[in-house]
């Protein structure tokens, strides 16, 4: 039990770095740099404060790295309670991740592209805002079809926390509908561009921040509630 307890602290650990990193790179730095509506003054943004540009890229290089360790670790602490369940949580998570990462490397192109001799003499100043911009919106894009498998891998995941035995059926609950939560985000955000402003953008996005949140400092601080873990079914 002491083994299960010390890898659902690592496990919550992991998701720790996850959420900190993941609300650093994906919300702060965007909202402190990035103004989608105009090209110049992003650029100028991102020049005057390429430290916290190169901070945000860093920041979600770890964020989607612990996302491989994370499922990873979750799945030994869920796979006597339903194997199938916890390799299909395992899975969707881990399709995410290299979409993820293209999503960064277009954050990579913008820093080349602004500081590159050859680009500089070939474009103007209108030229370059927009690629950089076109760059920074397919980031943004791959981050979009990102949030499918952010989405799909908490479903598996509530499930197998509902049944476990030894984690709260609430957070269970809150995860699966997590999952919900993230497709409507990906449907309203590729079908509304003013989606993001509405209220309903936040209320669908309750449910997996208290659960996923919820699981996480559960694990850091409790670790596991003294219960038989159910065998596989």
């Amino acid at each position: 039990m002491e083994s299960t307890k010390k890898t659902a602290r690592i496990a919550g650990a992991f998701y720790l770095v996850l959420i900190l990193s993941g609300m650093f790179s994906l919300l702060y730095v965007p909202s402190e740099l990035i103004v989608w509506d105009n090209a110049g003054r992003t650029v100028e943004n991102i020049k005057a404060s390429e430290n916290l540009f190169r901070l945000g890229i860093l920041s979600g290089l770890v964020c989607f790295t612990c996302f491989i360790f994370l499922p990873l670790t979750l799945y030994k602490l869920f796979q006597e309670v339903n194997k199938n369940h916890a390799v299909l949580m395992v899975v969707l998570a881990l399709v995410s991740v290299p979409i993820s990462y293209i999503s960064i490397a277009y954050k990579i192109d913008v820093l080349t592209l602004i500081h590159d001799p050859e680009s500089l003499k070939a474009f103007n100043s209108d030229e370059l805002y927009a690629k950089v911009m076109l760059l920074l919106k397919s980031s943004n894009n791959g981050d979009l079809v990102a949030h499918i498998f952010w989405g799909l891998w908490l479903f598996p995941f509530g499930y197998l926390v509902y049944q476990s035995g030894f984690l709260p059926k609430f957070l269970g609950i809150m995860l699966m509908l997590g999952c919900f939560g993230y497709l409507i985000d990906f449907l309203g955000y590729f079908l509304c561009e003013s989606y993001g402003d509405t209220l309903g953008a936040t209320i669908v996005g309750l449910p997996s921040a208290i659960g996923e949140i919820g699981i996480c400092l559960w694990l850091l601080t409790v670790g596991m509630q003294v219960a038989k873990v159910p065998q596989g079914k």
